[in-house]
């Protein structure tokens, strides 16, 4: 740490105030000459530190005329309603028809803009409702074109709002659900909806009469066109209706994926499909708009917030500058209209992924799913209207009890046991699961962040639960498991199957390491030693409630000859167990080779001027060693088994051939699963690759070796060169 210095001689002179004085004989004085004598007098590395002045008070300060920081006094209006007197946002916005009907348009595709910029995470206030139209929607009302159209946004704005709080993802960014006082009309914004549907019907009639025949035309000439071109009016009916059409679907996808237990899922999935076409007629009417817009070069017309690349009428961010909020207005930039396109085409693929879910109540096939649909990075709307879709009133889908998926897990029914639903621990072990499926829904640094300290409530649980379970069973052994007994039953095998969930959460805790980028290469040994221990009793325990569920199924099935037997799911579990040993062996593989290359000098050893090897594993596995994850001597152990590897260890090869035979005999299990199937060929492709790179090394030790994932995220190929 660099010494800080008390105030130089140069400064002592000056009185040292408590707090800087003020009144009425205040003067300002220049300081300059001041701060300019104690930055000569102070080395490289050095602060000031006074009575009133510290790095506390500095870091807190706000530096004023920075455009991030500035409170934005400076406006071009101190009111919305100085703005409106002004002709800001002029109603109607044109006498010319065209002008007005090209104005509308640009309108709309700088609300999306706004909209999706709100959705990245910036304020309500500074985006959607930067605009005058959107914050006085009763202004236009004479415009029913316009004026549907702030409805549905205010009322698709309320949806998202109302989704994201409920599913408390708001944590990761506290502005996206604050309205800042905002009008929020739920009645009146309500009855957007059909007004846009009224004049959606008008533009397609009016749309038929352009494309009509001499003969029908005569039948439609009593519709008013929307501007005075012929020429134009069907372009400019085409490009109205995308627009209005994605508005509508958009809201309706919102309103049924919030339909309770998954109703609306399939209706959602129809006006996800309408959605995104509309929004291909978006780019197809780009070309069309920008046909009277001069524009420099075709880079500026990339960067625009609209397809035309004009600036909308009536909208000012600075606009609700004067409303309360946590922190001054921050300058923002939007995205560009382009860029908001694939944002939302992003999103829509998103949320038809969670309504493609099977809504089956099989936890192994949730927590996949969840790690599936996070692989593509959702945005914030999407990740809760997941979360919201998986936990509903404590229930996993608003349906299934954490009790009956729990038993349901190793082959067991409890769902007609009611005073075992009432049991302590069963009620904690479903308040663990809702937080879990919570947890996985958030973004990654987040998700890591949690799972590493729920780890700790899951270890405490189990310990507590075997407890219990444990006296409980010595004082049952005289009784055989019937009738009473059934629950202690459940109770035992939930309790073993705890130990397995446990470590699947500290796997995933591992992994999202790669993702976040907290390993340095010098650190890969003792990452893949810690997955290897916890792959191995993770496939330990995955590979005994395989026994168990088939041992209860041909129970269930000996006892009634009717009874058939889930052998699907049973193949499905076993796969999965011959995957994770595949990844163990990987895993042991990249141990012993990374720890012989650091133990023969080829590789980079985790040596530098701060941490020692014990402190950076501390850093990384402290959370696991909490949860007594292993119950021994983690770091202990870690360097007994791979203090002595070398090059020429047998072992090392057999480790990675082992995972590259069972890669192959699984291949043709997941032939369904299109992810699980990319999975094992990276897996296989990792220990072929290892195999050859290990032979390698083993006869040149000059060769240089480094680490990609270039086929897998987590597991790591060596690649070698001459150096």
């Amino acid at each position: 740490m660099q010494p800080v210095r008390e105030e130089s001689s140069s400064i002592h002179h000056h009185p040292r105030n408590s707090s800087i004085p003020s009144g009425d004989n205040s003067v300002w004085a220049d300081v300059s000459p001041l701060l300019s004598a104690a930055c000569s007098d102070l080395h490289e590395g050095e602060l000031i530190h006074g009575d009133n002045f510290n790095l506390f008070a500095a870091m807190s300060a706000l530096e004023i005329m920075d455009p991030k920081m500035d409170s934005g006094i400076v406006s071009a209006f101190s009111s919305i309603d100085e703005a409106i007197e002004s002709g800001f946002a002029p109603v109607p916005i044109s006498s010319n028809s065209t002008v007005n009907v090209e104005s509308i348009i640009d309108i709309m595709d700088h609300l999306l803009v706004c909209e999706a910029t709100w959705h990245m995470g910036h304020s309500l206030a500074q985006t959607v409702f930067s605009c005058i139209y959107v914050l006085r929607p009763e202004r236009t009302s004479s415009q029913a074109l316009l004026h549907s159209y702030c409805r549905v946004i205010r009322a698709t704005c309320r949806a998202v709002v109302s989704v994201v709080s409920d599913a408390r993802t708001n944590e990761e960014d506290d502005l996206f659900t604050m309205t800042y006082g905002l009008p929020f009309n739920g009645d009146e914004d309500a009855k957007g909806l059909p007004l846009l549907n009224a004049v959606e019907e008008t533009i397609c009639r009016q749309l038929r009469a352009c494309k009509a025949t001499s003969s029908k035309k005569r039948v439609l000439e009593e519709l008013e066109p929307l501007q005075t071109n012929p020429q134009l009016e069907e372009s400019f009916c085409k490009a109205l209706l995308c627009r209005i059409r994605f508005r509508k679907h958009f809201l309706h996808t919102l309103n049924c994926m919030r339909r309770p237990q998954g109703r609306g899922l399939e209706l959602a999935r129809k006006h996800i499909a309408s959605c995104i076409s509309e929004l291909d007629s978006f780019l197809e009417s780009a070309e069309f708009l920008r046909i009277d817009v001069v524009e420099n070069g075709e880079n500026e017309i990339e960067e625009k917030t609209t397809a035309s690349g004009r600036h909308p009428i009536g909208f000012d961010p600075t606009l609700n500058k004067r409303l309360s909020a946590p922190t001054p207005p921050r300058a923002i930039k939007l995205l560009s209209w382009k860029k908001a396109i694939d944002y939302y085409v992003k999103l829509l693929h998103n949320l038809d992924q969670i309504c493609a879910f099977s809504m089956e109540p099989d936890l192994d096939y949730v927590l996949q799913s969840v790690i599936q649909f996070q692989k593509s990075r959702p945005d914030l709307v999407s990740r809760a209207h997941l979360q919201l879709l998986l936990v509903q009133d404590g229930k996993l889908y608003g349906r299934d009890t954490f009790l009956a998926i729990c038993a349901r897990a190793v082959a067991l029914d409890a769902t007609r046991d009611h005073a075992l639903q009432k049991n302590e621990y069963i009620l904690q072990l479903g308040q663990l699961m809702t937080n879990l499926l919570k947890i996985l829904c958030a973004n990654t640094p987040w998700q890591r962040r949690k799972l590493g300290k729920i780890l700790n409530d899951w270890s405490i649980f189990r310990v507590q639960m075997g407890i219990t379970v444990g006296q409980a069973m010595q004082q049952d052994t005289s009784r055989t498991p019937k009738n009473g007994d059934k629950s202690l039953v459940i109770l035992n095998h939930i309790y073993g199957w705890l130990e397995e969930q446990i470590n699947w959460v500290a796997l995933r805790f591992l992994m999202l390491g790669f993702d976040l980028e907290l390993y340095s290469p010098s650190e890969y040994c003792m990452v893949y030693w810690y997955i290897y221990i916890t792959l191995w009793k993770l496939a330990e325990r995955a590979r005994f409630r395989v026994l168990i569920i088939v041992n209860t199924e041909e129970r269930k099935a000996k006892k009634n000859k009717d009874y058939h037997r889930d052998m699907a799911r049973e193949d499905r579990i076993s796969l999965c167990v011959l995957l994770l040993q595949c990844q163990t062996s990987l895993a042991q593989g990249l141990t012993v080779m990374l720890s012989a290359l650091r133990n023969q000098g080829m590789c980079i050893k985790s040596e530098g001027p701060f941490n020692t090897e014990n402190e950076k594993f501390t850093q990384h596995f402290e959370l696991l060693q909490k949860a007594s994850l292993p119950e021994y001597d983690a770091y202990e152990s870690y360097t007994e088994s791979t203090s002595h590897t070398r090059l020429d260890y047998l072992p090392m090869y057999e480790y990675f051939r082992d995972a590259q035979k069972i890669a192959k005999d699984i291949k043709v299990g997941f032939a369904n699963d299109p992810g699980k199937l990319a999975e094992v060929r990276g897996l296989e492709q990792v220990a072929e690759h290892n195999i050859i790179a290990v032979n390698l090394i083993s006869r040149d030790c000059s060769l240089k070796v480094s680490f990609e994932f270039n086929h897998h995220p987590y597991f790591a190929t060596a690649v070698v060169r001459r150096s």
